[in-house]
């Protein structure tokens, strides 16, 4: 079966690092400039999705030149770049890697299910800009019909494991005294908030302290974990103070810079924005250990272990869903011709009707129209199902049209 309205361009954490990752980041404000070139382009479909771990472009377009431009065009990326990095994926091959991805079995932690509300909004931006066809529509829906399936029907994300986890279960294996120590988290957007959670959770720390640039934000977070909370203008101090700095900041440069942290006190930062939101040359202080998204997300225990074992649970859902998203694709090359069927047989049930009224005065119409009615929607079925089943699909559907005398009018 050949699918070719359906293809994805992009990069991710199997190919690039998060340096190279942040260099192709689209923002809000760049996916929907994207997005709203691309339309006027002629691409009648084209969603962007951007999260820590990937940014995907996916498209109705087969001019994978014009998506690799656009691409990093609202990017920093650089095509010499994406071509070492990146990959595309056309076809059946892009319908299975969606799938995947939506269902958290391509997540850089698997079972991850973030990434399905991450893929919806993506879409739902496309839609209210008028970028979808009814076929994306129907894809990205059985995408979600299949996240929400392996969800209740697995154990694959059974067990606490994220990226914010993944932090927090750093900082517990490797810090000594932990209760002692002083926290600051930085950013309050929705890491953050998992972030603060896991470390209330499970550090039983009294000394945790949340900055963000909107305060009330902060706040919010805050009284709902009864943490500390600090104006950003106290951003450098509170540094200065704290033995574990975790930046959660969703930031085009480094929030974190290196006149900002101390040459002498140990800290342990780690950084989990994509594009990295702390200062690079900080990892140049030996009394600085700096650990990013990336090395964080290799954190493997039990949990990830056991995950494992419902993959193949979770790909014969993907395979039952995709073989009814290919039936409904099937049925759409069809659908016209079988409709044009059931108006033609109408117009001969109409006319039969007004024939036999016309003949007989106490004439019944009510009980021959549903009879009639029947086998209308009967003969109808069988030909669509012959279709669907067939082998030799645009001949029989030719022959059809020929046998029924069904011509353009009649569409």
């Amino acid at each position: 079966m050949k699918t070719h309205f359906f293809n994805v361009i992009g990069i991710s954490y199997q190919n690039a690092d998060t340096s190279t990752r942040g260099k192709f980041n689209l923002n809000l404000e760049n996916s929907q400039k994207l997005i709203k070139h691309s339309l006027k382009i002629g691409i009648d479909s084209l969603v962007v999705n951007s999260t820590c771990n990937r940014v995907e472009i996916y498209s109705s377009s087969q001019d994978f030149n014009l998506l690799t431009e656009l691409f990093c065009k609202y990017s920093n990326g650089s095509i010499k770049d994406f071509k070492k990095y990146g990959y595309i994926i056309k076809g059946e091959d892009a319908v299975k890697h969606i799938f995947k991805v939506g269902t958290g079995l391509d997540s850089q932690i698997l079972g991850d299910f973030e990434i399905i509300a991450q893929l919806n909004n993506s879409f739902l931006r496309s839609k209210r800009l008028g970028a979808v066809n009814s076929s994306f529509e129907r894809l990205f829906n059985m995408v979600k019909h299949a996240s929400k399936r392996i969800k209740n029907e697995t154990k694959i994300s059974s067990g606490a494991t994220s990226v914010s986890y993944a932090a927090v279960r750093y900082i517990l294996d490797n810090v000594d005294d932990l209760k002692s120590k002083k926290i600051l988290l930085f950013g309050a957007g929705k890491i953050g908030r998992n972030t603060c959670e896991n470390l209330v959770k499970h550090t039983s720390n009294k000394h945790i302290t949340l900055i963000n640039r909107s305060e009330d934000k902060a706040k919010l977070v805050a009284g709902k974990f009864e943490v500390l909370v600090e104006n950003i203008s106290n951003l450098k101090s509170q540094i200065l103070n704290s033995d574990i700095l975790i930046v959660a900041t969703s930031a085009n440069t480094p929030t974190i810079k290196k006149d900002m942290v101390s040459k002498s006190k140990s800290l342990i930062i780690l950084d989990l924005s994509v594009p990295k939101n702390v200062e690079e040359k900080l990892d140049e202080y030996e009394n600085v250990d700096l650990l990013d998204i990336d090395y964080l997300s290799k954190v493997t225990n039990e949990t990830l272990e056991n995950r494992k074992t419902f993959i193949p649970d979770a790909e014969l859902i993907i395979d039952e869903i995709i073989e009814d998203f290919y039936l409904w694709v099937e049925s759409r090359k069809f659908a016209p011709t079988v409709n044009a069927l059931k108006v033609k047989l109408k117009k001969i049930q109409e006319q039969k009707i007004s024939l036999l009224k016309k003949k007989t005065s106490s004439f019944n119409d009510d009980s021959v129209k549903e009879v009639s009615e029947h086998l209308i929607q009967k003969i109808t079925n069988q030909v669509a199902n012959h279709l669907r089943d067939s082998d030799d699909f645009e001949e029989e559907l030719e022959s059809i049209k020929t046998i029924f005398q069904l011509d353009h009018n009649d569409y």
